[in-house]
């Protein structure tokens, strides 16, 4: 799974494509389609491809963690990410049982399952 041109945008909510680069910053459009518009270099930027979730052994990279997610759903639909806290968190450590629960907030959890 190739994250590297998927970014998160710090006060933006959902995820962005890169399509291109300027020299100040970056030009993205919306996962889902729709306008083009510039992001400053100055802003807070989150490439998917380094985000990784803290585990007790080692830190695991969100790619693997959808992959985990991928094979234990068999390809179907995730629950929503707007369900309780406690339904979040047994959704993440069905898949990922090894998770570190004080440092993975409920917040990281949302999100995961939300780009899932």
């Amino acid at each position: 799974m190739n994250l590297s041109s998927i970014i998160s945008i710090s006060g933006q909510s959902g995820l962005f494509n890169i399509v291109s680069q300027t020299k100040n910053g970056i030009i993205v459009e919306p996962l889902g389609g729709g306008r083009r518009f510039p992001v400053h270099s100055a802003q807070r930027v989150s490439s998917l491809e380094d985000i990784s979730i803290y585990t007790y052994e080692e830190d695991i990279l969100l790619a693997d963690v959808f992959q985990k997610i991928y094979d234990g759903l068999e390809g179907k639909e995730a629950i929503s990410h707007k369900t309780s806290a406690k339904d979040l968190k047994d959704f993440l450590s069905t898949h990922l049982p090894n998770y570190d629960e004080e440092r993975v907030y409920n917040s990281d959890i949302k999100k995961l399952v939300q780009w899932y």
